[in-house]
């Protein structure tokens, strides 16, 4: 069912950068789209050519914005700036235009800040999407409900024959798994993050979590009630969680997909917005 989208993520994966490892330049045309995601928990920037063929991606963790707000403005210019920078060096090309996202209902002011945050890197700003929106892209959704569980929010947009007929964010993500997993084993913030990221602690965390993970499937069920959906589609860093789509689709009722490295899918969605 997804299997393009999933291809697309793939691919992504593959290339981003590493680490501060030198490469060799990558060859690039010079039509390309770039997309600029500022997240709760990482800042990613994407890059694919006019067909929306992966060039070159990279990310960073950080803790600069919270419930779609950028509390940190200069360390999030600093973070893009040097995503940037080592984008650039390694395609050898200057990167000058840029899409970035937006969660559902936030303030005209707050997304004046994101914009000048990507725009005070060097960027011309031509586009500006919901984000859920700009996975139902990647995921090419004709008819279905799009569930963006970033770190600090659930964003969630109805498709209908293509079009987006409603979108809306509520304030709890993964940073509110991260607070239970610290209340409950008596760690800091920082260590309860790194415990719940650990592969090897997946059967301490999940138990612990499960109620928080009810409650983002209560907020897609109350905000669907009314609509014919027949899938929803899972994207965003905290969907990485094993298992989060079996339980919004007992909760739900309603079967629930989870592509490939769901953290991937927005950032290349918004890419793919540049026109």
């Amino acid at each position: 069912m997804l299997e393009k989208a999933n291809a697309i993520v793939k691919a992504t994966e593959e290339k981003m950068i590493k680490g501060d490892t030198e490469h060799l330049p990558i060859e690039i045309c010079d039509d390309i789209k770039v997309g600029v995601d500022l997240g709760t928990s990482n800042i990613v920037l994407t890059v694919l050519d006019k067909k929306n063929r992966p060039i070159i991606g990279a990310m960073q963790s950080a803790n600069v914005v919270k419930d779609g707000i950028v509390v940190d403005y200069i360390k999030a210019v600093d973070i893009v700036h040097g995503l940037k920078e080592k984008v650039e060096k390694r395609i050898n090309k200057q990167l000058c235009y840029a899409a970035t996202a937006i969660p559902p209902g936030i303030s005209t002011g707050n997304i004046k800040v994101i914009t000048n945050v990507v725009e005070s890197c060097g960027f011309e700003v031509i586009n500006v999407v919901d984000e859920p929106e700009a996975a139902a892209r990647v995921l090419n959704i004709d008819n279905g409900a799009v569930v963006d569980v970033g770190g600090g929010t659930t964003g969630i947009s109805i498709i209908e024959k293509g079009q987006v007929t409603l979108s809306v964010d509520e304030p709890t993500g993964g940073t509110h798994l991260t607070l239970v997993v610290a209340g409950n084993y008596g760690i800091s913030f920082e260590e309860a993050e790194k415990f719940k990221l650990d592969p090897k602690n997946y059967h301490k965390v999940f138990p612990v979590v499960r109620p928080v993970v009810e409650k983002m499937a209560d907020i897609v069920l109350k905000s669907i009630t009314g609509f014919d959906i027949e899938r929803i589609y899972l994207v965003g860093g905290t969907c990485c969680l094993d298992g989060i789509e079996k339980v919004f689709e007992k909760y739900i009722g309603i079967e629930t997909i989870k592509p490939y490295n769901p953290l991937l899918v927005t950032p290349i969605g918004i890419s793919m917005s540049v026109s």
